[in-house]
């Protein structure tokens, strides 16, 4: 157990001095495994655990899913839904930060990335956002915590690696995430209505439109509506497996740029190669992780947790409180991916013999890491409009997720306290 821990010290010291943190676990659990059963038998073991994750068919879904994002993005369609989600409720006060919320819910159905949906909604809705003379705070928080929707709208980067990881049927954990989903949109417009309610004018409303325009801005993202009903539809009724779902939907946001008159050959290559740099940043971080695993498992940190949480006597809720606490830390420290394979492989374990549902703590498990993507000192996202943004001071961002941070552990405990929000649906899929 000493040694897992001298590992996990370790880990983080390197990251901390730069070392990326894929390098950093394959490294450090190589290393101590080596330590404690010999330089060849590591090796064996992290060729082994490579080779075995490289082939996972499983994994095959990841790049198509990813592809299928980079592809809708190519087309210009956040524009569009910003515009329809602006068409319904611009004219309301708040209403801009409102048509963020939805825009970047429909845009995460698709791109399934929270910093992906982050960085398109700042290039969308910011220049509107000051243009109606928005206060900075609010329109940066909310594009920045909108984008954490990504984390649980399905097809989600966080649930998919997840599945992988515990060996868990992604299609259900893409349903699992659809009601915790909605409700933290429907938190994240409540939080919008409490700040501009106290101050109207950190959101004025916008000119309201003739609902012939309305109609024609709606209209116009309909393709995308289809394909997340194709996609989601097919998964949740058992036509095709999670894998098949991937190739359908890179396949229709082939399509679907091609009717735009989008797919020029240039934009084509642009999303192949964003498709194959993010598939390799994951799979590489998971390389590492997974390795780092096996060693956390061979020292017996994971058996003496256990033994230590059964002779604590602690409710699984309690239980539950310690994690969360622990995942606050983590998401200070550190990236949202790296966070949960260095820590799911431990918590399930513990978890597991509880009776706790592992669909549950999958979608646990992605709001825990929404929350560290908007909080200090890391909040990935955060950085991200500030890199987009440079004007802006971080402090004005981070003031302006306040709100969302609080939505975001109302709805944590709404899913604690009733576990149905996330293990209802995935009982009707096949």
């Amino acid at each position: 157990m000493s040694a897992a821990l001298l590992g996990f010290a370790v880990v983080l010291a390197l990251a901390f001095l730069g070392v990326p943190l894929c390098f950093a676990m394959l490294s450090v659990g190589v290393g101590l495994f080596a330590a404690l059963r010999g330089l060849h038998p590591a090796l064996m073991m992290a060729g082994q655990t490579i080779s075995d994750l490289a082939t996972n068919e499983g994994l095959s879904v990841l790049p198509m899913f990813i592809l299928m994002g980079a592809l809708i993005y190519k087309s210009e369609l956040a524009d569009e839904l910003y515009d329809a989600a602006y068409a319904l409720v611009g004219h309301k006060r708040g209403g801009l930060a409102y048509a963020t919320v939805l825009a970047s819910a429909g845009f995460a159905s698709i791109s399934g990335s929270s910093i992906a949906t982050a960085a398109t909604m700042t290039k969308v809705a910011m220049p509107s956002m000051r243009r109606l003379h928005y206060d900075d705070s609010l329109a940066s928080g909310c594009v920045s915590s909108a984008g954490t929707l990504g984390a649980l709208v399905p097809p989600s980067v966080p649930l998919l690696i997840y599945g992988i990881v515990t060996q868990q049927d992604i299609a259900k954990l893409f349903v699992a995430g659809i009601l915790p989903g909605l409700l933290l949109g429907t938190l994240f417009m409540v939080s919008i209505w409490w700040t501009v309610s106290r101050n109207p004018a950190l959101g004025p409303a916008g000119p309201q439109l003739g609902w012939p325009e309305r109609l024609r801005r709606i209209s116009k993202v309909w393709p995308i509506v289809l394909l997340f009903l194709i996609v989601m539809g097919g998964l949740y009724s058992g036509v095709f497996t999670a894998n098949e779902a991937g190739g359908v939907g890179a396949a229709g946001a082939t399509l679907f740029a091609a009717a735009r008159g989008k797919l020029r050959w240039s934009v084509l290559v642009d999303s192949l190669c964003e498709a194959g740099r993010t598939t390799a940043m994951i799979f590489a971080v998971a390389f590492g992780g997974m390795v780092f695993a096996n060693f956390v498992t061979l020292s017996g940190l994971t058996s003496a947790l256990v033994a230590l949480v059964g002779g604590l006597h602690l409710p699984v809720t309690g239980l539950i409180v310690v994690i969360m606490l622990v995942y606050v830390v983590l998401g200070s420290m550190m990236e949202a991916i790296s966070m949960m394979l260095l820590t799911v492989p431990v918590f399930a374990a513990v978890l597991g013999p509880l009776g706790v549902s592992m669909l549950w703590f999958g979608v646990f498990v992605a709001m825990m890491i929404e929350i560290g993507m908007i909080h200090p000192p890391i909040g990935m996202n955060v950085f991200m409009v500030k890199t987009m943004m440079p004007e802006l001071s971080t402090r004005t961002i981070f003031a302006g997720t306040i709100p969302f941070l609080v939505a975001n552990f109302v709805a944590l405990g709404l899913i604690i306290a009733f576990p149905m929000l996330a293990t209802w649906l995935p009982t009707f899929a096949r």
